[in-house]
């Protein structure tokens, strides 16, 4: 697992991502070159998402590093994190480990609920960030189907003969609806490489297509279909989580920053967050505060009832 980007961890993703551009960029030349670089100052990264689901929910605070150092990101300690809704409730979230993730642990409720306003405080010494998002409907799962296939090759991970899963679901009538769609492999979902990043804008790719209101498009039903087939037995099934436009805009930039590659790459950079830091000459945040409403379905797989193949 050391090759993979957590999504659950985006320290790496988002700092220090210039030297990789200037790395790709001398990739064609004959002469090894080596570059002294600087470390830039650290900064504070956010990494927190609210859902409606039961059970604690988490916000994880790190300091920044360089993109070359493989270190684990230091957890940011001490502070203070609240969240507010729009309905003056307050949720205290703390760092009862020490590890820089402050978790904030329901009573009788779930903490984020559908049509609602968040709004994130973190106070870190001398420094306030803040930040919010809300919280949108999202679509039931209809259904969770697969069939057989079978590569015409032998595929460096999984087997060669399996199954390809796809769910069913339809996207809400009213336009500019926006979705993170999460393969849920053994009961747990599961989003190992940010290249694997699934987003929905309605029920296809991105605004423009005529897709409100429909059933997803086929690429993005077997988007819970990653790196290898299936085999029987396997639990597999689907997250569907509903998100805020900022959030889809993010994500998609973490998606194409974690493809850019090759001859004709293009120079990365940070990308841009929604917490700010309430002093306007204080060092500036990075990472993301969003929630979302989850909707699921698993299934066991089953040779019997695989849907027959259309060749």
């Amino acid at each position: 697992m050391k090759n993979f980007i957590k999504i659950d961890n985006i320290n790496k993703l988002i700092t220090g991502v210039f030297f990789l551009g200037a790395l790709t960029a001398l990739t064609s030349c004959e002469d090894v070159i080596d570059l002294e670089t600087q470390t830039g100052p650290t900064q504070l990264v956010v990494d927190g998402w609210i859902t409606n689901q039961a059970g604690p929910q988490t916000i994880t605070l790190s300091w920044s590093s360089s993109y070359f150092d493989n270190g684990a990101p230091k957890p940011v300690l001490n502070a203070e994190v609240t969240v507010t809704d729009d309905k003056g409730m307050v949720y205290e979230f703390e760092d009862l480990a020490g590890n820089g993730k402050y978790v904030w642990t329901p009573t009788n409720d779930t903490l984020g609920h559908i049509g609602r306003t968040y709004n994130l405080r973190i106070k870190n010494e001398d420094d306030i960030y803040t930040a919010t998002t809300q919280i949108k409907r999202v679509p039931a799962v209809d259904s969770v189907v697969y069939e057989k296939e079978k590569l015409p090759f032998k595929p460096d991970k999984g087997p060669q003969e399996g199954y390809i899963a796809q769910f069913y679901a339809r996207d809400f009538v009213g336009a500019g609806d926006t979705y993170w769609i999460k393969p849920v492999i053994s009961g747990k979902a599961v989003v190992e490489k940010a290249v694997n990043i699934s987003i929905a804008y309605d029920a296809a790719f991105s605004a423009g297509a005529p897709s409100d209101g429909l059933i997803f498009i086929l690429p993005l039903r077997q988007a819970i279909t990653t790196d290898s087939l299936y085999s029987a037995g396997a639990s597999v099934g689907v997250e569907l989580h509903s998100i805020t436009g900022e959030t889809f805009e993010f994500l998609k930039q973490v998606s194409e920053q974690a493809a850019n590659g090759g001859l004709f790459a293009t120079p990365i950079a940070n990308i841009k967050s929604n917490v700010t830091n309430t002093n306007p000459n204080g060092k500036k945040p990075l990472g993301l505060f969003s929630g979302s409403a989850v909707s699921r379905m698993e299934t066991v797989i089953d040779p019997a009832k695989a849907r027959p193949n259309d060749d």
